[in-house]
C-alpha cells in the first residue's frame, strides 16, 4: 500500500499535484464527473484513494457528485470534487446547500473557455464571478487562485483547512493552463505538512446544538451516527438545525453565515507583494495571468518604470483594504486577468475614482504576453 504523502521530488501535473495536495490534507472521498480538462484530478485520485482506504465514486452528474461530497462529510469524511465550466454551473445550487448547512467540503474548478462548450481544452479564468455569486441568496465564499502545480499541491492543504476551519465549502479556481502544465513539485514528508479538522463538540450530547458559533463563530460539527441530534436542512433554520420560517430567524442564520468569515478576513485573505514600496504604479492578477506579469514587472523596472506587483492568492474574500492602500498613493493600477474584466471591477470598485484603472485581459484561450501589460503601464505614466 502506498503512503498517504508521496514524499521527494516529481515531475507532475497541476491536476495530479492538487489530487496528491488533497491526499494530503487528509481527503478521503472524492465524488465527481469526468470532464475536460479536469478528468486528470478525478483519474489520479480513483488510482490513489484506495492505496489510503479512501473512496473514489464516478456519479451520475456534476449536481450528484456534490450532493456525494456533502454527504460524506456529514459522515465525518475531509471529502472533495473537481470540475470545469460546464460541470461547475450544475453545482452552483450545492455550492449554496453547503453553505446554508455550513459543510466543509473541497470544490476544485479547472476553467476552460466559456461560455457553454467554449474551447473545451484551452485555458481561461471567466468563472470567476460565477465563484463568488453562482449561487442565489447572499452569501460569503472562500476562493483560491493557484499559480504552478506546486502551489496548487500547497492551496488543496490549503482549502481544506480554511474549509475545516470555517465549515464552509472552499473552491480552488485553477485553470488548464495550470493543470495541464508539467513542473517539479517537491512533495514533503508528512510530518512537515499541517492538517487542522473541523471542531469537534464537547459536553453533553442532549444539550448540542448544530449551529450554535463557537468563539470564532463557527459551530462545533458532529457527524451522523456520533450520537448527537442532527438535523440537516437547506431550509432557513436555528441552532439546532430544525427549519424556522421567519424573517428573525433568516437574518440571525445570515448574520452568523456572513460573521464567521467577515471576522477572520485577516486569517482568511493572502496576497504576495512585489516591488511594491517605491512603485508608482502596480499590477494585479491571479492564478496562471500572474506568472507573465511578474516578468512584465521586471521588464518594466528596466525601462525606468516604477511597476509594483500584487498577486492574489485568496481571490475571495476580496482584499478590498489592500486594494484601497494601493489606489490611494499609486498613480493607477493595471488589472490582468483571462476575461474581460471580472476582478478588474473589482479592482475598480475599491479605486472609487483614487486612481487610474486599466484591464489587460481577453476572452481566453492563452496567456496574456507581458508586452501587452508593460503597454498598459506606460499608458499610465
Amino acid at each position: 500500500m502506498k503512503p498517504a504523502v508521496l514524499t521527494g521530488e516529481h515531475f507532475l501535473t497541476g491536476d495530479v499535484a492538487c489530487a496528491e495536495g488533497a491526499l494530503a490534507a487528509g481527503c478521503r472521498f472524492f465524488g465527481g464527473y469526468p470532464i475536460t480538462p479536469a478528468t486528470e484530478i478525478a483519474e489520479h485520485l480513483s488510482e490513489r484513494l484506495p492505496d489510503v482506504d479512501g473512496i473514489y465514486i464516478q456519479m451520475e452528474d456534476e449536481i450528484a457528485a456534490l450532493a456525494s461530497v456533502i454527504g460524506a462529510s456529514w459522515g465525518g469524511v475531509k471529502s472533495m470534487t473537481a470540475t470545469s465550466g460546464p460541470g461547475f454551473s450544475l453545482m452552483v445550487e450545492n455550492i449554496g446547500l453547503g453553505i446554508i448547512t455550513e459543510t466543509p467540503c473541497v470544490i476544485v474548478n479547472v476553467q476552460r473557455v466559456g461560455p457553454s462548450t467554449g474551447l473545451p481544452t484551452q485555458g481561461a479564468q471567466g468563472d470567476m464571478m460565477q465563484a463568488r455569486w453562482g449561487s442565489h441568496g447572499d452569501y460569503e465564499i472562500i476562493a483560491l487562485a493557484p499559480a504552478s502545480p506546486q502551489e496548487i499541491f500547497y492551496q488543496t492543504i490549503m482549502a481544506f483547512n480554511l474549509s475545516e476551519t470555517y465549515r464552509t465549502p472552499v473552491l480552488i479556481m485553477t485553470d488548464e493552463i495550470i493543470g495541464h502544465m508539467s513542473e517539479k513539485v517537491i512533495i514533503p514528508d508528512a510530518k512537515t505538512i499541517k492538517t487542522l479538522s473541523r471542531p469537534k463538540p464537547k459536553g453533553k450530547k442532549n444539550r448540542f446544538r448544530l449551529y450554535e458559533p463557537g468563539r470564532n463563530g463557527v459551530a462545533p460539527m458532529a457527524a451522523a451516527g456520533e450520537g448527537y441530534n442532527i438535523h440537516v436542512t437547506g431550509l432557513t433554520h436555528d441552532e439546532k438545525g430544525y427549519p424556522v420560517m421567519t424573517v428573525e430567524a433568516q437574518e440571525n442564520m445570515q448574520k452568523n453565515l456572513s460573521e464567521k468569515i467577515q471576522k477572520n478576513l485577516d486569517d482568511i485573505i493572502h496576497t504576495e507583494s512585489y516591488l511594491l514600496d517605491d512603485a508608482e504604479v502596480v499590477v494585479i492578477s491571479y492564478g496562471v495571468s500572474s506568472r507573465t506579469s511578474f516578468s512584465a514587472v521586471d521588464e518594466a523596472r528596466k525601462l525606468g518604470i516604477k511597476a509594483g506587483f500584487l498577486r492574489l492568492i485568496t481571490v475571495w474574500p476580496f482584499c478590498e483594504n489592500k486594494i484601497k492602500s494601493l489606489a490611494k498613493r499609486m498613480k493607477g493600477l493595471v488589472t490582468v486577468e483571462i476575461n474581460q474584466g471580472q476582478i478588474h471591477r473589482e479592482v475598480e470598485r475599491c479605486a472609487k475614482g483614487m486612481t487610474k484603472t486599466v484591464l489587460v485581459g481577453h476572452a481566453g484561450g492563452t496567456i496574456i504576453p507581458p508586452e501587452r501589460v508593460i503597454g498598459a503601464l506606460k499608458g499610465l505614466l
